[in-house]
């Protein structure tokens, strides 16, 4: 292959990387507009379910 023809595959796969990178952070940001529609805006629950540390707040 000449240089010529190399160049320009490097070319073409460096132009499809960027649109796929483009066309990634576009499709995110629309799925995250979507998903802000039908969740509610409270604060998460807390993940766990230990009680709080009843013992250190006497010490303290």
């Amino acid at each position: 292959m000449p240089l010529g023809e190399i160049g320009a595959f490097l070319l073409f796969l460096a132009a499809a990387f960027i649109f796929g990178n483009l066309w990634f952070h576009f499709v995110e940001a629309i799925l995250e507009r979507i998903k802000k529609c039908f969740t509610s805006r409270r604060k998460p629950p807390v993940w766990h379910t230990l009680p709080p540390d009843e013992e250190g707040r006497k010490n303290a």
